[in-house]
């Protein structure tokens, strides 16, 4: 079974960066997930789908995947872009488009 090492995004629900410093080591799953017919609850008979550890770093998860025996791939994190501006930009006179109602 392959383990995914990335780090993780924020949640939809943040506005800060809280949680995405660190690194994940998740399983992928090795069987899809099946429906139960009666109560419509999604199962899967994949007991490792269920382990995620966190690491500081990216190394120091592909050591322990390596000091384990674990296949792995890494999923590079990718950095956000963030434009600084001030409030008082909305209200300049040279703005590429003009502000109205």
């Amino acid at each position: 079974m392959v383990a995914r090492i990335y780090r993780p995004a924020k949640t939809a629900m943040q506005s800060g960066k809280a949680k995405t410093k660190r690194w994940a080591l998740d399983y992928e799953p090795e069987s899809p997930r099946e429906i139960e017919p009666l109560m419509g609850y999604t199962s899967s008979v994949d007991m490792k789908g269920q382990i995620r550890l966190f690491f500081e770093t990216c190394e120091e998860a592909v050591a322990y995947a390596k000091a384990q025996g674990i296949p792995y791939r890494v999923s590079e994190a990718h950095e956000r872009k963030t434009r600084p501006m001030a409030y008082a930009d909305n209200f300049r006179f040279d703005r590429a488009t003009p502000w109205t109602h």
